[in-house]
């Protein structure tokens, strides 16, 4: 048989690897291309897979992390041997401490050289098995497949999470014969069974006979896409919600039971409330050190009951008196057929609708960040949020990178829908504009909005040229303080040298934006701000509005009492925009992902007994 004639009867590990990421919903792969994966990238490129250069793994890591907590399907990024590969560590940290369903596909040296100190060889597996949710390595074409769907099943399965796939460049290229390829099965989200009735009554018994009951919901509702049914829950058993940290889209905040979110930022009526509950139920939540506030909550006092993929995570300080493993919407869907036939005391009922306007008017009044007086330079952080709450659409994907300019948004911005909001529990510099960029590409005709200080911002704003390749549609926030500024408040409160390390030069981040290709603003006063803000919505092109902060700001309630010993350089203005602002066409047409079904309830009369909702 002739060579060519072999060749038609077989497929190479990367086109059968592009086919079964294909086929698993992957619709954009983020890289920095390398010789080793080039044969992988063409394959994707031939099945319909987006590819997304950046300028760095670690944003093309935190792109694919994004798309994964938005999509809850499996996202891809791409990288080559050792350099590349270490690159990508960050975001796939963040993707671990989210539990966004990643796969890291990382081309290593050829099989001829393994173990010879080749050039930029790293032992992948070994590297990221201490990172990542499962690593492995396709050796041959044999293994190709199965490697594959283990990799796909381990990424989104149970508590999703990311995945490491090391290929040899050579490997690659290997072919795998039809009857192979054949095999490959299905890719399908797997779904958790519904729980046992009689847990799921006991947990509703538990949040009825309580006075001051509370749900603390976290992500687990949002990739479960259960906000809706959390709604309907919480309201017919009149119990209030707080939401997780940086999980402030999980609940409607306008709803008249949502109570604010937990963590950095949070008003001293969230913890209070918490506190207080004798009765409390956490869905979809790992109660990480953020969100319970250094591990303070649940009280000592507090029954509560968790249900998770993984409930009593690794740092629970005391077991839940119920504990339900398994997603969450399948709880919620027995539960509502629960429900349906419950019986509740009216007296109680009354008493919960009372104690509930009193507990979101308190709420209210502790979360406003807006109107204070303030003299000095730059812009009000409050008044910044406060002015983005009323101009950005309803729909755009807020990005959040780490800092003290977050806690402003944290307290005084409001999530009207689930998948708005994107802020990585793991606290990564660097994250919010790469978040959001790719926010955009995976959701087209939405804003992607990154919130980062000058600090982190610096970290990837190299992406900048990115969003305007891609025609991405982003506008990034840069709330600038000339310093890493959480640190230096904390070099403030424990009484060390302040600003040792902490201090930053100058940097003009609206030139930098004009120099990529997108429009850059320069702010230097509230007066200035929202003016700023419509122009950069209606530009047509990714933008950034470059805020000059008085280093003083720090969080809403760490307010410092003394201007810094030397005052922080303010950015310098930004050259007069002379260029026109032509639509640069930000809504490419690019395939939406999919978004997934929300669970349906099945509304049966409950049998054989019935709730009864009383206090005592």
């Amino acid at each position: 048989m002739e060579p060519t004639e072999s060749r038609s009867d077989h497929r190479t590990v990367a086109a059968v690897l592009a086919e079964g990421l294909s086929r698993a919903g992957v619709r954009i792969a983020f890289t920095v291309p390398g010789e080793s994966v080039v044969s992988l990238l063409d394959a994707l490129a031939a099945n319909n897979v987006r590819i997304v250069a950046t300028r760095h793994e670690s944003s093309a890591a935190f792109m694919a992390e994004a798309v994964g907590q938005l999509t809850s399907r499996p996202a891809v990024c791409v990288a080559t041997r050792g350099p590349g590969a270490a690159n990508l560590a960050i975001g796939l940290l963040a993707a671990r401490a989210d539990s966004a369903p990643l796969i890291a596909i990382v081309g290593g040296v050829t099989s001829a050289v393994r173990g010879r100190e080749a050039f930029q060889e790293l032992d992948v597996v070994r590297t990221f098995e201490p990172v990542v949710k499962w690593a492995g390595e396709i050796r041959n074409a044999a293994e190709a497949i199965p490697m594959l769907e283990r990799a796909v099943s381990s990424a989104t399965s149970d508590r999703p999470g990311p995945v490491v796939l090391a290929v040899a460049a050579d490997v690659f290229d290997a072919l795998v014969s039809e009857e192979g390829a054949a095999s490959t099965a299905s890719f399908r989200l797997n779904h958790s069974p519904d729980p046992d009735p009689l847990l799921v009554r006991k947990v509703l018994h538990l949040i009825g006979d309580a006075r001051r009951p509370l749900i603390l919901a976290g992500a687990g509702i949002l990739r479960a896409r259960s906000t809706d049914a959390l709604v309907r829950f919480a309201e017919a058993l009149r119990v209030p919600v707080v939401a997780s940290w940086r999980r402030g889209d999980v609940f409607p905040n306008d709803n008249h039971l949502y109570l604010g979110m937990t963590g950095l930022g949070a008003p001293a009526s969230v913890r209070a409330r918490i506190e207080e509950a004798d009765a409390l139920l956490v869905l979809g939540s790992r109660l990480d050190e953020m969100t319970t506030f250094g591990y303070s909550v649940p009280a000592e006092t507090t029954r509560w009951a968790q249900v998770d993929m993984e409930p009593l995570g690794p740092n629970a300080a005391r077991r839940p008196d119920i504990a339900i493993g398994g997603d969450v919407a399948a709880f919620l869907r027995v539960a509502q057929r629960l429900l349906s036939g419950a019986a509740f005391d009216a007296a109680t009922m009354d008493e919960r609708t009372v104690q509930n306007a009193a507990d979101r008017a308190t709420f209210e009044a502790s979360a406003v960040v807006e109107g204070q007086p303030w003299s000095g330079p730059g812009v009000h952080p409050g008044n910044v949020v406060a002015a983005l709450g009323r101009l950005l659409p309803r729909e755009a994907i807020v990005t959040t990178d780490a800092g003290d300019f977050g806690t402003w948004a944290a307290r005084g911005f409001r999530f009207h829908r689930p998948g708005t909001l994107l802020g990585s529990s793991a606290g990564p510099m660097g994250y919010g504009l790469p978040a959001a960029i790719g926010a955009a590409l995976a959701r087209p005709g939405r804003l992607g909005v990154a919130l980062a200080g000058d600090g982190g911002f610096g970290m990837t704003m190299a992406e900048l040229e990115t969003a305007v390749r891609e025609r991405a549609h982003v506008l990034a926030v840069v709330f600038d303080n000339s310093r890493y500024g959480t640190i230096w408040r904390h070099q403030e409160d424990i009484g060390q040298a302040a600003g040792l390390g902490t201090r930053l030069g100058a940097v003009d981040f609206a030139a930098i934006a004009e120099a990529c290709g997108a429009l850059g603003i320069h702010v230097a006063s509230d007066a200035e701000f929202e003016p700023a803000l419509v122009r950069a919505l209606e530009a047509g092109r990714p933008a950034v509005l470059h805020l000059a902060l008085d280093a003083r700001w720090t969080t809403p309630d760490a307010m410092s009492d003394a201007v810094p010993e030397t005052a922080p350089e303010t950015a310098p203005e930004a050259t007069p925009d002379t260029t026109a602002e032509a639509d640069s066409g930000a809504g490419e047409d690019v395939p939406a992902l999919e978004d997934q079904a929300g669970a349906a309830f099945v509304e049966t009369a409950l049998q054989p007994d019935r709730i009864d909702v009383r206090v005592e």
